[in-house]
């Protein structure tokens, strides 16, 4: 029954309940959004475009997700809500017709080398639970197939009182599938101890090599004085007593000059203190000193399955679980759909569903033992989705940000198919996205700007496609640009010689990449594009690349501090009032001794969700009010913190606060396309198309003569991109060789040099398909890309 007839039996009105067809929203003011007041309709799929860093995910995660998962959340009891993450109530006046809210975004997955593809969607639990009930020999449940779980045995009396009864139970035994040797990690990590010292010095000549043991430190201080070795003997002449106490003597107190010490060996000292930390955090000397001195090697005992040998043995029909989750999974999904045991029937439907699922998504060529934290973002938010397609629930909210994100053009159809899926069961479907092809399967746009930043915020536009496409706003006036082929390449200067690269699905590819040009790598998702351009070219002092890693930093980085664009600043600040340059640092000596430079005051609630306040006495200016009363060009060091770069840039550019340094490094935020950013927001809060253009601008200063970018079209709108090319063509005109990792067909259509890979994704990819010009690739339309690029084209 339609809904418009369906009506209460009682009454010849319709019901009530079937009126909640808009999730309303009015008076957002989350970030840069000014008071924006829209009604988006349910069961639909609704488009968000606009320039970055217009407001659009300020409008769907920040304020219309954000504020559905805080509501679930209220639903549980408080001890359940401190092990959720803490959400404060957005920015806005009104929010009605709220759904559950499901957000599948492109947050890259856990770094840690025990989760894997597998771990990560239900694949290896199923896995698991099949080789317990079906692997010969048979060694135990599944957690005896379980990479994360070591095997425990342990004897003793525990004592259990029931009643009068006493039970007395002896022994306790678990059996894991972790590999003793590497504990489940697959790589074994060994020391170079010649980059730990020079065997050929004393200790008093300097011998120990390592960042932070300079002559007088108390680093040195330590082994010098201990007793253990003579600090004037030269370490190759120690004797196997005097090394073993150096390298690895286990930890002792003592006393030197008065002071309680451990002294403890070398190695384990620098495990503790250097290894055992994220290697991102660190200072760039120390960072380097760890790369030099760790080496990894697959784990000998079980050649990098991270298994136990137990494990390793146990299969079926001579497949072991270690073979199962390195096969390609559209390959393991065969050899599933071949397994007829009437015992284990629903789990066997289940795990074809699940794999089925992952080819469907275009992820057929990854394998279940692929470290989570190598996938990209767009892979990971794919994987994300993967637990959604087969679910039965309906009226609910999914929210995606950039679904095409890393999808070459013949991708972004099956991705289409999957987001009008989605609607037709039911749900509404909230999407960011800046690509055409996904933009016009939308059921309602709604345009955000009209510019970033703060001249964004506001809603430009919203109805359908057609009526986007005949607007008078920035997104309806790109929509159907083109970019032409380059009629005349550059010549390039030199050539990059590239032989034999057989990382991942690579097959001993050989290709010269031209230099002094720009070359863009493309091909399907998974045809070996990162492993050729990552993997094969050198990266020696020469080379700069710039990935959308996230930017390791707390909530007190920001772009000011990330850039080092502070420190001229604090310099001019300090020269034009005569006073230290620490002062103007909310990290340093300027901090508001209230909240101690945050801006804000955390309050832990215990068992409950904390409480993120704004400081009274610094209002979140971050400083101390003293030294707000300095001023340089009548602005306050917080007024120029809360700045965009645009609006820096002209500061800095003239009268009494003119500072040619802080100039150059605002001129290359404003190149790279991020004029709209304010110089004092926070790190954290950036996406990963904004932090790979933070770095790139970071980069741009340095001596590197070849560039190499990962998808920088990404979070780019329409109308970007043009800026985009244009500073390549710069990099490029200024000597520099650019290669670029893209899809995107205005930068093929726009580049000197094409490479393809393909012809397809995993094992039936990583062969080089085509190299040559643009024009060529149009002309002989003889791959996939070629195919696409020519349709953009209109050839």
């Amino acid at each position: 029954m339609s809904k418009a007839t369906r009506t209460d039996p009682r009454s010849s009105a319709p019901h009530g309940a079937d009126s909640h067809d808009l999730i309303r929203v009015l008076g957002a003011r989350e970030n840069n959004l000014k008071d924006v007041s829209i009604d988006i309709p349910k069961r639909r799929l609704t488009v968000f475009t606009g320039v970055s860093g217009s407001g659009k995910s300020s409008l769907v995660f920040n304020t219309i997700a954000a504020e559905s998962q805080r509501l679930i959340n209220e639903t549980y009891s408080s001890f359940v809500q401190g092990f959720m993450p803490t959400l404060s109530r957005p920015e806005v006046d009104v929010l009605e017709g709220l759904t559950t809210a499901i957000i599948v975004d492109q947050q890259r997955m856990g770094a840690d080398p025990r989760s894997t593809v597998g771990t990560a969607t239900d694949a290896n639990a199923m896995l698991r639970i099949l080789f317990s009930r079906l692997g010969k020999p048979h060694i135990g449940p599944p957690s005896a197939y379980a990479f994360n779980v070591p095997s425990v045995s342990a004897s003793g009396a525990i004592t259990v009182e029931r009643g009068a009864k006493k039970a007395v139970k002896a022994t306790f035994n678990r059996t894991g599938g972790m590999c003793v040797r590497c504990e489940g990690r697959g790589t074994v990590s060994d020391i170079d101890l010649t980059q730990l010292y020079d065997d050929s010095k004393s200790l008093n000549d300097g011998a120990i090599t390592i960042p932070g043991y300079g002559s007088d430190g108390w680093n040195m201080r330590l082994y010098k004085e201990s007793g253990f070795v003579d600090p004037d003997k030269p370490i190759r002449k120690y004797t196997k007593r005097e090394l073993h106490d150096f390298l690895h003597h286990e930890p002792t107190r003592m006393k030197i000059a008065g002071i309680n010490m451990t002294y403890e060996g070398l190695v384990p000292r620098i495990q503790k203190s250097m290894l055992s930390k994220d290697k991102e955090a660190m200072q760039p000397h120390i960072r380097a000193f760890v790369d030099r001195a760790v080496t990894f090697a697959t784990c000998p005992e079980c050649e990098g399955t991270r298994l136990s040998e137990g494990a390793r043995a146990s299969k079926i029909k001579r497949v072991s679980i270690a073979d199962a989750c390195a096969m390609q999974i559209s390959d393991l999904a065969a050899w599933v759909r071949g397994l007829d045991e009437p015992s284990v029937a629903p789990l066997l439907d289940a795990l074809r569903q699940t794999l089925d699922s992952f080819v469907e998504i275009g992820l057929g060529y990854l394998a279940l033992d692929r470290p989570a934290g190598t996938l990209s973002g767009g892979e990971a938010q794919r994987v994300k989705m993967i637990r959604h397609l087969g679910s039965s629930l309906t009226d609910v909210t999914y929210v995606f940000d950039e679904p095409t994100a890393g999808l070459h053009p013949h991708d972004i159809q099956r991705m289409n198919d999957l987001l009008l899926r989605l609607r037709d069961k039911g749900n509404t479907v909230l999407v960011v996205e800046h690509k055409p092809e996904t933009i016009v399967i939308a059921d309602h746009v709604v345009d955000l700007g009209p510019g970033a930043g703060t001249g964004g915020g506001s809603v430009c536009f919203e109805g359908t496609v057609e009526e986007l496409r005949k607007g008078d706003t920035v997104t309806g006036r790109h929509f159907d640009d083109r970019a032409k082929v380059k009629e005349t390449p550059r010549e390039p200067t030199g050539t990059l010689e590239i032989r034999g690269a057989s990382a991942n699905n690579l097959r001993d590819v050989d290709v010269d990449i031209p230099l002094g040009v720009l070359v863009v790598v493309t091909g399907v998702a998974g045809s070996g594009k990162s492993s050729l351009v990552h993997g094969s070219i050198p990266t020696d002092e020469g080379v700069v690349s710039v990935d959308q890693a996230p930017i390791r930093g707390s909530r007190r980085s920001n772009p000011a501090t990330y850039t080092g664009l502070l420190d001229p600043i604090r310099k001019a600040f300090a020269k034009a009032n005569d006073v230290k340059p620490a002062l103007f640092s909310a990290n340093s000596e300027g901090a508001c001794p209230t909240c101690n430079g945050a801006g804000v005051i955390y309050t832990d609630l215990a068992m409950m969700a904390g409480v993120a306040t704004t400081c009274e006495d610094c209002e979140g200016k971050r400083f101390d009010a003293s030294v707000l009363e300095y001023h340089l060009g009548g602005r306050d060091i917080s007024e120029v913190l809360a700045m965009s770069v645009d609006e820096a840039a002209e500061f800095f550019g003239e009268g009494e606060a003119h500072t040619p340094a802080a100039q150059r490094i605002l001129a290359r935020l404003a190149d790279v396309g991020l004029g709209y950013l304010t110089l004092g927001q926070p790190l954290t809060t950036l996406s990963g198309g904004e932090r790979q253009r933070l770095k790139l601008a970071t980069h741009m200063a340095d001596k590197g003569g070849v560039y190499v970018l990962d998808e920088p079209t990404t979070g780019l709108h329409l109308a970007d991109v043009e800026q985009l090319l244009g500073l390549l063509d710069r990099l490029v005109d200024s000597g520099k060789s650019v290669i670029v990792v893209e899809h995107h067909q205005a930068v093929m259509a726009h580049a000197d040099w094409i490479i393809d890979l393909g012809p397809g994704a995993g094992h039936d990819g990583g062969r080089l398909v085509f190299e040559g010009t643009p024009a060529d690739l149009v002309a002989a339309r003889s791959t996939l890309t070629g195919e696409h690029l020519a349709t953009y084209v209109g050839a």
